[in-house]
């Protein structure tokens, strides 16, 4: 088999690879692989295949990283609702002291707390973080 070939038949056992995994980080090393083969095919020698794959690989993978798809959003996940189902649920809340109050929530007792720009008042309140075993929530 010419080296081309080899090249590509890498290629597309890394894409398959990349399936699995779920990251675009192993599909840019397999664009660099793929230049390795267009290298091949140009008529440069194995060290040549090898630095131009090995070169494009680095550069893509790069350029990934630094793209908004190579770094995941930084994003509190104590505020997120796809992290924690609580966020957006509602808990009554009787009596407050001090920002504070106890409330039974899932069965279970909780800790409570005034969010910024929350009232003190009796009523309904919509979690909006939570924080080990205290829920911060907003008014409705």
């Amino acid at each position: 088999m010419a080296d081309w070939t080899w090249w590509l038949a890498l290629a597309g056992a890394l894409v398959i690879f990349e399936l699995f995994t779920g990251t675009f980080y192993i599909l840019m090393i397999a664009i660099g692989v793929a230049c390795g083969a267009i290298a091949a095919l140009m008529g440069y020698g194995t060290p040549g295949q090898i630095l131009t794959a090995a070169v494009v690989g680095v550069i893509a993978t790069g350029l990934l990283h630094r793209s908004r798809f190579g770094a995941p959003g930084r994003q509190n996940s104590a505020r997120d609702p796809n992290v924690n189902m609580d966020i957006g649920q509602s808990v009554n809340v009787d009596t407050w002291s001090e920002g504070k109050a106890r409330v039974m929530y899932r069965g279970a007792p909780w800790d409570v707390e005034l969010g910024p720009g929350a009232l003190a008042e009796a009523g309904s309140f919509r979690i909006v973080e939570v924080q080990g075993s205290r829920l911060i929530v907003a008014n409705k």
